[in-house]
């Protein structure tokens, strides 16, 4: 199993939630982690409980970046470069979901869902591939169990998901060639604030941001000869109704 200590990981919507676990479970490895959020304050509050909660010398970073837009990316990565002067991990997880009868969903939500889900994730590996090429870093996405099952009134998100499970399984036939290993996770119930969400105790059945995090460091330190591409993870058991 590979070493960890001393690597780089930028994690996308890293402030709270599933990629706040994942800094967590990284930071616990020794690994340096710079989260970003849409906005400064939530980015650099959330490194100061990442650094306080951790065991290890590594480092908890927060910045802001908005993964819709390219240029901002860009900025985002030339900062980890800047400061740590490699990149090896990326954690493509920032993501928002809209749902409404295609009667009633707008415009506007369906381009917000489809420029965060979808576009932002290309935005964020053409921004770190160059980086991950010179690490022969990991590239994971976290696309959801909705990227392989339709429900009503979840038409946007849906095809961002869809897209995004499809979206990673080719990047990782077209990456691989320069040792870079590509993931995607696929998630279902999480506790996590995602569409106004409050996790609290009735949450317990559902995956916990924690178990995320411990599966994302399992991918990573895996011998690497072997890529676990697509990864579909569930409750082990619902709530009884």
């Amino acid at each position: 199993m590979e070493s960890l200590k001393q690597k780089v990981a930028l994690i996308t919507g890293g402030s709270k939630g599933i990629g706040f676990g994942i800094a967590q479970a990284l930071l616990e490895e020794g690994v340096n982690v710079v989260i970003t959020s849409r906005h400064d304050a939530s980015a650099k509050d959330a490194a100061k409980k990442l650094n306080s909660g951790h065991r290890s010398k590594a480092i908890a970073v927060g910045i802001e970046a908005d993964v819709r837009s390219l240029e901002s990316q860009q900025q985002a990565v030339q900062a980890v470069l800047d400061q740590f002067h490699q990149l090896d991990i990326v954690i493509a997880n920032a993501g928002l979901g809209h749902f409404a009868s295609i009667e009633d969903l707008t415009t506007e939500q369906w381009h917000d869902t489809i420029d965060t889900n979808l576009t932002g994730v290309f935005y964020t590996i053409k921004s770190t591939v160059e980086a991950l090429k010179l690490s022969k870093g990991y590239f994971i996405t976290i696309s959801s169990l909705a990227g392989t099952n339709f429900f009503a009134k979840g038409s946007a998100y849906n095809a961002s998901k869809f897209g995004l499970t499809g979206f990673t399984q080719a990047v990782m036939l077209d990456l691989r060639q320069h040792d870079i290993k590509v993931s995607t996770i696929m998630p279902g119930s999480v506790a996590t604030y995602f569409n106004n969400h409050e996790p609290n105790d009735q949450d317990a059945w559902k995956i916990q941001i924690e178990d995320i995090g411990e599966l994302v460091v399992d991918l990573v330190k895996m011998n690497p000869r072997t890529l676990p591409s697509k990864i579909e993870v569930r409750p082990t058991k619902p709530p009884t109704k």
